[in-house]
């Protein structure tokens, strides 16, 4: 009978016991982690790499909700989804709905919750292209035909000469840059690693400086994580504070947000001006809003329309590119980032749309459609 209860004890021990927490995931495989990784590593950023915080402000905005049930039942590829199923197929943490104000849709997956921050990847070049407008406001840059070389002095006599912080933010600057993900060689997957330099220069700009020119200035869009970096940094130079800071300061402490958010440092501890802002879904539809309402007097007049608007043709199918966001044939405009990180803005129906996924690939057409088949559910039940 001891020995019994001794077992039953030894076995109570052992399964109370605290589990040991996950492993995370391997900074230097950022862009190749499995979903699973995503999963745990998306949520968990400022413990795997360095970051700044980007404190929120005193007071929240609670966003409201609408009391009715909400819901898309459509036909893709000849299967019926819907808001679940979707989830599913693209591998979804967060999807968020809100319309005239109010959420429609909250739903979480892959074990995140609303609690939960999770990383922007590129939707944080939108966030970084409305810094410069803040900047620009503020009278710490001139304007957008203002020469990049004004601010980042060590880019003159390289490939950035005659290129303006207008060029740099529709991915005009002419520069030759490889951006694809799945090559561990591209340019996308070595710049931000460049070790510290002895003589001082910020390694993201020395990069940079010694890429060729592929075109002239303003003439031809090609896709370009570095010019982001690049946007970044100038605006940090211009304003002479931390890229977090001037977001706290112009925005993020204003809009209600419910938790500080984190940026991801460069090795010269720079924001990554290009990617990697982590917020919970909530905060990124705060976000959202505030730009689809035209900026709350942060921004200069008409900046939000002009930055929505077609400024050039992409290399991306019938996708326009205005200030660092995706513009569609329709006049919608979105933000986008790898792996299926999105910001979507209807304004003319006063819609917006986030979803935040875990993708086993970095950019894959099929997910794109998934996505863009249900926005247009969305928008389709709506009316």
């Amino acid at each position: 009978m001891k020995k019994i209860w001794f077992a039953a004890a030894c076995a109570a021990v052992v399964c109370g016991a605290a589990a040991p927490p996950p492993k995370l995931p391997d900074a230097t495989k950022f862009l190749f982690w499995t979903p699973a990784e995503q999963a745990l590593g998306y949520k968990n950023i400022e413990k795997i790499f360095p970051t700044r915080t980007i404190k929120r402000g005193a007071t929240v905005f609670e966003l409201p909700r609408d009391t009715k049930p909400f819901d898309v039942s459509y036909d893709y590829n000849g299967a019926q989804y819907d808001t679940a199923a979707f989830m599913k197929a693209n591998n979804s943490s967060g999807l968020i709905v809100i319309h005239h104000g109010k959420i429609l849709l909250e739903r979480y997956g892959l074990g995140r919750t609303e609690h939960d921050r999770w990383t922007s990847f590129s939707v944080g070049k939108s966030v970084t292209s409305t810094l410069v407008g803040a900047a620009i406001k503020d009278g710490y840059i001139k304007s957008l035909a203002a020469p990049v070389t004004d601010y980042l002095p060590e880019l003159k006599h390289t490939a950035y000469d005659g290129v303006t912080v207008g060029d740099l933010i529709t991915m005009r600057s002419g520069v030759k840059w490889n951006e694809d993900y799945t090559n561990p060689k591209s340019n996308v997957n070595q710049f931000a690693f460049q070790p510290v330099r002895k003589d001082g220069m910020d390694p993201v700009v020395a990069y940079m400086a010694k890429l060729p020119r592929a075109h002239n200035p303003g003439t031809t869009f090609h896709y370009d994580t570095g010019e982001t970096e690049l946007a970044g940094i100038l605006v940090s130079r211009a304003v002479k504070k931390h890229l977090a800071d001037y977001l706290s300061e112009k925005i993020w402490s204003k809009i209600g947000t419910e938790q500080d958010a984190v940026w991801m440092l460069d090795t010269a501890g720079y924001e990554h001006g290009g990617c990697c802002i982590s917020m919970t879904l909530r905060d990124y539809a705060r976000f959202g809003l505030f730009f689809m309402l035209g900026g709350s007097g942060v921004l200069p007049d008409g900046w939000v329309k002009d930055a929505s608007s077609r400024h050039v043709q992409s290399d991306e199918g019938d996708l326009g590119y205005g200030y660092f966001w995706w513009i569609h044939p329709d006049g919608t405009y979105e933000a986008e980032g790898i792996f299926g990180q999105t910001i979507f803005i209807d304004a003319k129906d006063d819609l917006l749309i986030v979803t935040n996924s875990a993708w086993p690939v970095a950019d894959e057409p099929k997910y794109w459609m998934a996505h863009d088949a249900y926005t247009a559910a969305v928008r389709k039940a709506l009316h």
